[in-house]
C-alpha cells in the first residue's frame, strides 16, 4: 500500500516549480522490457533507473529479499501468489482507481517516474489490486518491484519491493459468519503465542467504517485484518525475539486514500518501537470498480527492504543491489542469518554550490536522480548544506554536499573527482544552473 505520509523535503518558496526535462537530450522513446513507449515533456526516467526494471530481486533464489517473500507466502499457502506483473501501469491504475485525491503528492513528477503523460512506473502494489480482484480471486498476495524518486541515503532507494496482501468476504451473513470463524481461530492461535499485543478500537468516529458499510461488518473484517498480521508478525519477528521476552505489537489509527478504517502496525524490536506496514478495509469504490459489488474485505502493504534490513542487519540498503560475492554468499535459501560486514571503505565528501536558473529550480530529486545516473551506488549519501535567497536579487543558492563511498573497494581521487565533474556538468546543461 502506499504510503500516505510523502515526505516533502523542501518546503521551501521554489519548491513548487514544476520541472520538465528539457527536449533536448530525451529519447523519443523508452524501452522497457520489450515494450516501447513514446516519451513527451514529463518523462522523467532516467538511465539509472530503466537499467533496474529487469533485475527484480524478489526473483532471486537466497537473496534477502526473494527469502523473505517465500516466508512470508509460506504463511499464507491458501492465497494465490503473483509476482510478474509489469511496473509500467497506466496513471489511472495507480492513482484513480485507489480514490488517490487530484491533489495527492504523490502525483506530482517531483515524486513519481513518468514514462509519458499517461503512463508511469508503479509507486506501490496497490496498482494491481483491481485487476487482480477482476480476476475473482479473494485471497492473493502479490510481491513486486515498485519505484519513487526520493533522496539518497542509507534506508532511501529509487526502486525497492513491496509484498501486498488482501483477503475479500461475501458481504452477506455467510461471509461474515466465515470471517468471525476465521477470527476465532486466529485468537485461539495467538493466545497461546509468546506476544503482547497492543490494540486499538477496530472502528471509531476517527477510523470510521465506509458510508455503505454496517459497521459491526467493517469491524469483523478489521479483526480479521488485524489478527492475521498479528500471526504474520509473530512468525517474522518472534524467532529472532528470542525466549526472553514477548514479541511486542501495536496497532495505530492511520489514513490511506483507498482503506477505511486504515492502521499502521509496529512492532517493538531490538529497542526500538519500528514501524512496519500499512493496511485497512478496501474501499468499496475499488470493488465495485473490480466487479466484486457485494464483497468486502482488507488489504495491507509492507516493503521488504525494509524489514530485510531489520531481520538481516544489513546497514546500507544499496547493498541489496550488490554484485559482490562478499554479499551474496552470506545468504541462504529461507533461511534468515545476520549479516558480516566485510569492510567500511573511506568516504570523499564534494560539495556543489550554485545559483539556480530563473526558469528552472531542481527539485532535491531532480539533484539526487542526477547524481545517480552518474555515479549510481557509489553515492552513499546526499544532504543539502545550504540554502539561500540573495535579499536584493532574489536569487536561489543551493549547496548540495555528495558523500561519495564504495561498498565493496576505495574510491581514488581521481575518479571521484571525475565523477563530481560530470555532476556539475549535467547541472549546468539541464537546469542551466551558475555554479559558485
Amino acid at each position: 500500500m502506499h504510503r500516505a505520509r510523502l515526505r516533502l523535503p523542501f518546503p521551501r518558496p521554489w519548491f513548487r516549480r514544476r520541472y520538465s526535462a528539457p527536449a533536448n537530450g530525451r529519447p523519443a522513446h523508452l524501452d522497457i522490457l520489450g515494450q516501447r513507449y513514446p516519451t513527451d515533456n514529463i518523462t522523467n526516467i532516467t538511465p539509472s533507473i530503466l537499467a533496474k526494471v529487469p533485475l527484480r530481486l524478489h526473483t532471486r533464489p537466497k537473496h534477502p529479499i526473494h527469502t523473505l517473500r517465500t516466508i512470508i507466502e509460506s504463511h499464507y499457502p491458501d492465497f494465490a501468489h503473483h509476482s510478474s506483473l509489469s511496473p509500467v501501469v497506466s496513471l489511472y491504475k495507480n492513482f484513480d482507481e485507489l480514490s488517490f485525491p487530484s491533489d495527492h503528492p504523490g502525483r506530482a513528477v517531483t515524486e513519481s517516474y513518468y514514462v509519458n503523460k499517461d503512463m508511469m512506473l508503479r509507486t506501490h502494489t496497490s496498482a494491481h489490486e483491481v485487476e487482480v480482484f477482476r480476476c475473482g480471486e479473494d485471497k492473493w498476495l502479490l510481491t513486486a518491484d515498485v519505484y519513487r524518486r526520493d533522496e539518497i541515503d542509507g534506508s532511501h532507494y529509487p526502486v525497492f519491493h513491496q509484498m501486498e496482501g488482501a483477503r475479500i468476504f461475501s458481504a452477506d451473513a455467510a461471509g461474515m459468519a466465515e470471517a468471525a470463524e476465521d477470527n476465532a481461530r486466529l485468537r485461539a492461535h495467538l493466545a497461546q503465542a509468546h506476544v503482547v499485543i497492543e490494540d486499538v478500537p477496530h472502528v471509531t468516529p476517527t477510523n470510521p467504517s465506509q458510508p455503505t458499510h454496517d459497521p459491526a461488518h467493517s469491524a469483523l473484517v478489521a479483526e480479521n485484518l488485524k489478527l492475521s498480521l498479528n500471526s504474520l508478525l509473530l512468525a517474522l519477528f518472534g524467532p529472532a525475539t528470542g525466549a526472553a521476552a514477548p514479541l511486542r505489537v501495536r496497532w495505530i489509527e492511520a489514513y490511506f486514500p483507498f482503506t477505511s478504517p486504515s492502521f499502521e502496525v509496529e512492532v517493538f524490536f531490538r529497542g526500538k518501537w519500528l514501524e512496519i506496514l500499512g493496511s485497512g478495509v478496501v474501499r468499496q469504490a475499488t470493488l465495485d470498480t473490480a466487479n466484486v459489488p457485494n464483497k468486502m474485505g482488507w488489504a495491507f502493504g509492507l516493503g521488504l527492504e525494509r524489514i530485510a534490513m531489520i531481520l538481516y542487519s544489513i546497514p546500507d540498503i544499496r547493498l541489496f543491489w550488490s554484485t559482490d560475492e562478499r554479499f551474496l554468499s552470506q545468504f541462504k535459501e529461507n533461511e534468515i542469518t545476520t549479516f558480516q560486514p566485510y569492510s567500511k571503505y573511506p568516504s570523499c565528501f564534494k560539495d556543489v554550490s550554485f545559483w539556480t536558473s530563473q526558469c528552472v529550480a531542481p527539485h532535491e530529486n531532480d539533484f539526487c536522480d542526477l547524481v545517480r545516473d552518474v555515479a549510481g551506488d557509489l553515492v552513499e549519501d546526499v544532504q543539502k548544506a545550504d540554502f539561500f535567497v540573495h535579499p536584493k536579487t532574489n536569487r536561489t543558492s543551493l549547496c548540495f554536499r555528495i558523500n561519495y563511498r564504495s561498498m565493496d573497494r576505495s574510491l581514488s581521487n581521481e575518479e571521484v573527482n571525475e565523477m563530481q565533474s560530470q555532476v556539475v556538468s549535467r547541472l549546468q546543461q539541464q537546469f542551466g544552473v551558475e555554479i559558485r
